[in-house]
C-alpha cells in the first residue's frame, strides 16, 4: 500500500507546474482585486500576435496533441514550415495530407496560418534540417518551383503569407539566397498575386549578409518582390537587441521603405540548454516568462509583428528542446502548460488591434536601474507596460519599490497589473498624481517583467470562483 501511494504521488507531481505555483504565491505588496480576463482566438477579432507550431516536417512534435492550445492561447496567427522532403517523396509525386491536418486544423479555431517554404529535398541531393545547403542546379530548383507552386495552389484559399526559407544565412551565400528568393517569389505571386512575400528569415541580425542580399535584388530590379522581412533576433536580453533592429530598419528603408520588419521567431529555453539559440546559460521558467514578456512588449511598441517560438517543446534528432510553451517528453505527450504559456495569453488577450502602440515614454526615477516604458492607446485611454530591462531575466520573484514619473501620460483611476500570472491590484491613490500632463507614482512595485497600469475599466476580470 505504501509503494502504490508512493508511485500515484509521483505521477501526479509530474503534472504540477511547480514555478507557476511559485510565482501566484508571490508578488507585489498591493491589494488584489482579481485576475485579468483571457480571451481564445475565436474570441479576439484582430491582432498581430504569432505562435510558432514549426518542424512538423520533421516530426519533432505531434500536431495532434497540441492542437486545441493553439486556439486557447488567443493568437491570430501560426508559423508552420512546410517541409518539401516529407511532401514530396516521390520525384513529381505530391503529399500534402499531413499538412493539410495542420493547415485547417489552426484555421478551424480563427487563426491564420502562414506557411515557411524551407529546406531541401534528398531526393534532389539537399538536406531536410536547419542550415540545410541551399541548391543552386537547375533541376533541384525547377523542382523546387514545381512543389512551391503546387502547394499554394492547394491552400491559397486559406493562407496568403508565405515566407521564403528559414535562416538562409546558415546554409548558403547571399547570391545562392537571392537567386532563390527571386525564383520563388516568383513563383508565388504567379499562383496567388495578391499573396503577402515574407523574405530573409535571418539568423540573428547580420547587417552585412542583408545588405549582400537586397544588392543582389537591386541588381536585378527585384526589390519590390517581399512585402515583409523576417528575422530571428536571439540574445540573451532581448531588450538588447534593438540597437541592431533600428540598423535593420534603416538599411531595409535605404533599399525599399515599403518592406515591413517581421519578427519571424523568437524564444527562450526554460533550462541550460548545451546547443540551439541561447545555449550555455542557466534559464529557468521564471527567467523564461519574463524573457517572452520583454520581447512581446518590446516589439509590440514598436509596431513590429511577432511570433513566440515555439507552441511546444521539440524532440529534435539529438535532443529535447525547452523553449515550448507547453511542457513535453520525448514521447511528445503534453506534461503541463509552462508559466510562459499563461503570460502569453495575458498578453494578446489584452494586447489586440483595438490596442494601438504610442511609443516609449520618457521617464524619471529614483531606480539606480533603467526601466522602459512603453506606451499604448485602448479606446484613447493610456495604457503603459514597464520592467526594468538593463539586465538578462533573472529568475528572482522579488519587486523593488520605485518612484516614477512617467511623462506625456495621465490616469483617472488605474489598477495595477502583474502580466505573468494576470492577476490585478489596487494602487493606492495617494500614491499617484498627475500634474502637467505626467503621472507621478510613489512606492511603486517594479520588477524585471513587464507590469500593465491602466483604467480600471479597461480590464476584464475573470468570473471569481465558487
Amino acid at each position: 500500500m505504501l509503494i502504490s501511494i508512493s508511485i500515484n504521488s509521483l505521477s501526479e507531481a509530474q503534472y504540477r507546474s511547480i514555478n507557476w505555483e511559485k510565482l501566484n504565491a508571490t508578488g507585489p505588496e498591493l491589494k488584489q482585486t482579481g485576475r485579468m480576463a483571457t480571451r481564445s482566438s475565436k474570441e479576439i477579432v484582430s491582432s498581430s500576435w504569432s505562435v510558432g507550431c514549426e518542424t512538423l516536417d520533421r516530426d519533432y512534435a505531434d500536431f495532434n496533441v497540441y492542437k486545441s492550445y493553439i486556439g486557447e492561447l488567443g493568437v491570430k496567427h501560426a508559423r508552420l514550415q512546410s517541409g518539401w522532403a516529407k511532401c514530396e517523396k516521390q520525384k513529381g509525386v505530391y503529399s500534402f495530407e499531413w499538412l493539410d491536418t495542420c493547415v485547417y486544423g489552426i484555421a478551424g479555431q480563427s487563426v491564420k496560418p502562414w506557411i515557411c517554404l524551407c529546406y531541401g529535398n534528398p531526393l534532389y541531393g539537399s538536406g531536410t534540417r536547419l542550415n540545410a545547403k541551399i541548391f543552386s542546379d537547375e533541376e533541384a530548383m525547377t523542382a523546387w518551383c514545381n512543389y512551391v507552386e503546387k502547394i499554394v495552389l492547394r491552400y491559397k484559399d486559406v493562407v496568403n503569407e508565405w515566407e521564403i526559407w528559414n535562416e538562409p544565412n546558415g546554409g548558403g551565400t547571399s547570391d545562392e539566397y537571392a537567386n532563390l528568393l527571386i525564383r520563388t517569389a516568383e513563383t508565388i505571386r504567379k499562383a496567388q498575386p495578391e499573396a503577402k512575400i515574407m523574405g530573409f528569415a535571418l539568423a540573428k541580425i547580420p547587417l552585412k549578409y542583408t545588405q549582400e542580399v537586397f544588392e543582389q535584388l537591386k541588381a536585378n530590379n527585384k526589390l519590390g518582390i517581399i512585402d515583409y522581412l523576417t528575422y530571428h533576433p536571439y540574445i540573451e536580453n532581448p531588450d538588447a537587441s534593438y540597437v541592431d533592429v533600428d540598423k535593420l530598419q534603416s538599411l531595409v528603408n535605404e533599399y525599399n521603405p515599403e518592406i515591413k520588419l517581421y519578427q519571424g521567431e523568437n524564444g527562450c529555453p526554460s533550462i541550460l540548454e548545451w546547443t540551439h539559440a541561447l545555449k550555455n546559460y542557466p534559464w529557468t521558467e521564471i527567467s523564461q516568462v519574463k524573457w517572452y514578456l520583454r520581447r512581446m512588449a518590446g516589439d509590440h511598441v514598436r509596431d513590429i509583428p511577432t511570433s513566440v517560438f515555439t507552441i511546444i517543446d521539440l524532440q529534435y534528432y539529438n535532443m529535447l528542446q525547452s523553449f515550448g510553451l507547453i511542457r513535453s517528453n520525448i514521447l511528445h505527450q503534453i506534461i503541463y502548460k509552462r508559466p510562459a504559456y499563461y503570460a502569453v495569453q495575458n498578453m494578446v488577450s489584452f494586447f489586440d488591434d483595438m490596442v494601438r502602440p504610442v511609443g516609449l515614454s520618457d521617464y524619471k526615477s529614483d531606480s539606480e536601474r533603467k526601466i522602459t516604458v512603453a506606451s499604448f492607446k485602448k479606446e484613447e485611454y493610456p495604457v503603459i507596460l514597464l520592467w526594468y530591462s538593463d539586465q538578462i531575466p533573472s529568475d528572482d520573484l522579488k519587486w523593488d519599490t520605485v518612484n516614477l514619473t512617467v511623462n506625456g501620460v495621465t490616469f483617472n483611476d488605474p489598477v495595477y497589473v502583474e502580466m505573468i500570472t494576470g492577476r490585478v491590484y489596487e494602487i493606492d491613490r495617494s500614491n499617484v498624481k498627475c500634474k502637467g500632463g505626467n503621472v507621478m507614482f510613489k512606492k511603486l512595485p517594479v520588477w524585471d517583467s513587464p507590469i500593465m497600469i491602466t483604467e480600471r475599466q479597461l480590464v476584464n476580470l475573470k468570473p471569481e470562483e465558487k
